[in-house]
């Protein structure tokens, strides 16, 4: 069995999906019976950098890991003081996430002083590699920290081919993203609903996730405005912490005389009020107009709610059009043609094809995919 490290952010920081990832993962590698620990952030990001609230959480936290935050990700001298004491530990395996540029040269330095114990082999799990809003730097600290890893895995075709515009030499393999299933247990539509105050028989369709322009809630609240769709008794719930203007969006609810049909519910969705979201909708919304993978589908997968997404970066390729829900364009029209499209098949057409391609998802298959990519680098 081997000594594993999961490198990434994880409680208390609040870093939605992936704090959640990283903690499933660290379970599954405990119940296979290695040792895993996870090391976080002490400081993740600096307040002028973090737009929501705050970046941690008041959630207990998990019992089954232990967690040490330890990197401060903008003091080059703690990183230095981490290199060597993971260096020293010798860990068998070290997991590492990437997400933002940002993040490169922190861990970038921390990989390369480890590494020299000649023992770690480091495999980098990639939510992005090119980022979704860009920056000067971008290309030099994520080259930075990619020649300090040994192997990698993407969750999304497209990611794989961006890695592949920096590195071609080292090991990299696609591994879809699994479902979330350390979640509260489903429960029935009608007692989510009762526990939001939300309206027992409208149809209620969901956008849940941190808000950034590149998830395309404006387009989504445009076809909120299609006239078909105001007739339709359909309300759309924004469930999730701003992390841009709220101002702007609030405006366009405003503008297009949608204040009926839009439910913000924008504080931070604790993990333990996760359940209720999700089981309150009808349909998940994704209306992206750029993505390269999302952590919301895995969550739909989980609760068995359809999805609705739109064709962009690699998203389609979770969402079997007409099975598992519906890939659209991404423009308004087209996505109020989707919802429409939606309720005229309605909900019990997608759960058993969806139930089925399910199945095709573990962490069981992270697992190995990443253990196997260890043997690779030996």
């Amino acid at each position: 069995m081997s000594n594993i490290i999961i490198i990434g952010p994880a409680h208390p920081l609040r870093g939605g999906g992936m704090v959640t990832f990283n903690q499933r993962l660290a379970k599954e590698f405990i119940d296979k019976g290695h040792s895993c620990t996870i090391v976080s952030f002490s400081l993740q990001y600096p307040s002028f950098l973090f737009p929501g609230t705050s970046q941690t959480t008041t959630e207990a936290a998990p019992t089954f890991v232990s967690i040490r935050s330890l990197i401060n990700s903008i003091n080059p001298i703690n990183w230095i003081k981490v290199g060597y004491l993971l260096k020293k530990e010798k860990h068998d395996l070290i997991v590492v996430r990437f997400w933002i540029p940002f993040m490169g040269p922190a861990l970038g330095t921390i990989l390369r002083i480890l590494k020299k114990n000649k023992h770690s082999k480091i495999i980098c799990i990639a939510d992005n590699i090119i980022p979704h809003e860009k920056r000067v730097g971008d290309s030099i600290f994520t080259r930075y920290f990619l020649n300090s890893c040994d192997a990698f895995i993407t969750m999304s075709e497209n990611v794989l081919n961006d890695l592949h515009q920096f590195i071609v030499s080292k090991p990299a393999v696609f591994e879809p993203h699994p479902p979330y299933d350390n979640f509260e247990n489903p429960i029935s539509k009608k007692d989510a609903r009762e526990f939001l105050n939300l309206s027992s028989t409208n149809k209620i369709i969901l956008f849940f996730g941190f808000i950034r322009a590149y998830k395309g809630l404006d387009i989504l609240l445009h076809s909120m405005a299609d006239e078909r769709i105001k007739k339709s008794s359909i309300q759309l719930l924004v469930a999730g912490e701003f992390y841009e203007s709220e101002a702007k969006y609030k405006q366009l609810v405003s503008q297009l005389d949608i204040t009926e049909n839009v439910l913000f519910h924008t504080n931070f969705i604790p993990d333990a009020e996760v359940h209720y979201y999700l089981c309150a909708a009808d349909v998940v919304m994704q209306p992206y107009r750029a993505a390269t993978q999302s952590g919301v589908t895995p969550l739909a997968y989980h609760f068995e709610k359809p999805i609705i997404v739109t064709n962009v970066g690699s998203l389609a390729a979770y969402v079997p059009h007409e099975k598992v829900g519906l890939v659209t364009n991404p423009d308004s029209t087209s996505i109020a043609d989707a919802i429409l499209k939606f309720y005229e098949l309605g909900e019990n057409y997608f759960i058993p094809q969806l139930r089925t391609e399910k199945e095709k998802y573990s962490w069981n298959n992270m697992v190995t995919a990443i253990l196997k990519l260890a043997k690779l680098t030996s």
